[in-house]
């Protein structure tokens, strides 16, 4: 791969930067997801059992963003802490931010592989998978579980290479993993007659290999934040801080995995199996759309953490600015194509005329409030760039527990068709919660900039140049 320059962050035009470092992070988002996109579209045309296996990979889906939201606790709270400790000069503290959460990915790896190993049949059933679909969940789960260490070093400590500006080598590590997916799952899926279980594997040996990447990466002179074995270990005045911030993005994949579990079980209760179904193909359509949006954050997360701890606030403001309107404009677009074309999303996922009928109009009201997306996504996570850990919290609360899942259990309680109601409960809680956050970002963003600036004013510590 060719070497890249380090982006400085404090220089030069805020939207050229935003659009240097967001491209790849885009790519890299996009990407990442064909990990599990791949796997569902290979698995749900296998013949005379796709639609089965596809539902109960589907109910796998909260335990596997159960695992990645533990990988988001330790690293996107300490990957802006980081960034924000380097636009302040201070190298050693970010590098020990670092060596903390690497630390914490390794034991938090290890804890999920034996408790989920152990516990993950009965999960599965908890989940919503039915008797027709355990066996093709559980084949699956168990051998995903073994990678989980993989997958947590390979998500957790890849922030912390987009972190310093080098977006396109954090774009390598998923584009390397995801090339080795979409070649392995056809052949472990259907030359070696895995079904289910080859999709697991293929996707395993895969992030092994962006893992690999990664730690050569962050080993090495290149890196400014260098990882070393010998700086492994766990300091609570370093770690905790960082968990804090990282708790809203966690409780947001952590609560989507939640999510599931009442959709599929709800949906199992009033729909079937056809239902599971199209919610796997939904999550799936929603999973892949939403990347584009954590991608451009991802891009002005470091610009804004860096900037505003170096304490240059106009620059803080160009980013969230160019963020903003960047972020609506692919929401506007993505929901024009959900509600003209459905059945170009529908039909990469399943081939069968029945599943697909059933599916258009729900993903239609599904993603009937994913105009407003870009603004929920925009000013929730430059809360988390400007170590605003508290309103981050609140705000991932918001949408997942205090509104979508009780609405999930009360809409159809309300109205004649229950799992229309179930689709209807998504698009509900999302104007609700877009509504409160913007509101309540736009009185706290001038407040914040305000205290950084008097901070400027009263610090001794010279600005950076």
């Amino acid at each position: 791969m060719p070497q890249e320059r380090e982006v400085d962050l404090g220089s030069g035009r805020v939207s050229r930067l935003l659009l240097r470092l967001a491209a790849p992070a885009i790519t890299a988002q996009l990407i990442n997801v064909l990990y599990n996109i791949v796997d569902r579209m290979y698995i749900g045309h296998i013949p005379l059992y796709g639609a089965d296996a596809l539902t109960g990979l589907g109910v796998t889906m909260p335990v596997i963003l159960c695992i990645s939201a533990f990988a988001a606790l330790v690293s996107m709270g300490g990957a802006p802490r980081a960034s924000i400790m380097m636009g302040r000069g201070d190298l050693p503290a970010a590098r020990r931010i670092l060596a903390n959460c690497a630390t914490a990915l390794l034991i938090v790896s290890l804890l999920l592989t034996v408790v989920l190993q152990l516990t993950g049949r009965k999960v599965l059933l908890l989940f919503g998978a039915s008797e027709a679909t355990i066996g093709y969940a559980w084949d699956y789960l168990r051998i995903y579980l073994l990678g989980t260490i993989f997958v947590q070093l390979s998500l957790g400590l890849n922030a912390f290479i987009t972190t310093q500006g080098f977006a396109r080598t954090s774009m390598y590590t998923v584009l390397i993993g995801a090339v080795c997916n979409i070649v392995l799952d056809p052949i472990f899926i259907f030359a070696f007659d895995l079904g289910v279980r080859g999709a697991a594997l293929a996707t395993i040996l895969s992030q092994a290999i962006s893992c690999i990447w990664v730690l050569r990466f962050l080993s090495s002179p290149r890196s400014r934040l260098q990882l070393h074995p010998r700086d492994l270990g766990i300091a609570p005045r370093v770690l905790l801080p960082c968990m804090a911030l990282g708790l809203s993005p966690f409780i947001m994949q952590f609560t989507e995995s939640v999510l599931f579990v009442c959709f599929n079980t709800s949906l199992q209760k009033y729909g079937g199996d056809m239902a599971v179904g199209a919610m796997t193909i939904f999550s799936s359509v929603m999973q892949f759309a939403m990347l584009p949006l954590s991608g451009l954050t991802q891009g002005a997360q470091p610009i804004i953490s860096f900037n505003f701890g170096a304490r240059r606030l106009d620059r803080v403001r160009d980013a969230f600015r160019c963020l903003i309107i960047c972020s609506v404009s692919y929401a506007s677009l993505l929901w024009l194509a959900c509600m003209l074309a459905p059945q170009i999303f529908i039909l990469l996922f399943t081939d069968q005329p029945e599943l697909a009928a059933f599916s258009r109009n729900g993903l239609r009201i599904y993603m009937a409030a994913s105009l407003l997306f870009g603004v929920q996504v925009a000013c929730q996570n430059t809360f988390i760039a400007l170590g605003n850990a508290k309103t981050s919290l609140f705000l991932a609360l918001l949408r997942k527990v205090f509104l979508l899942i009780p609405l999930i259990y009360l809409l159809p309680m309300l109205l004649p068709d229950a799992v229309t109601a179930i689709f209807l409960a998504e698009p509900v809680a999302d104007t609700c919660a877009v509504s409160v956050t913007a509101t309540l970002f736009f009185r706290s963003f001038r407040r914040l900039l305000r205290e950084a600036g008097t901070k400027e004013k009263n610090s001794t510590m010279p600005a950076l140049r």
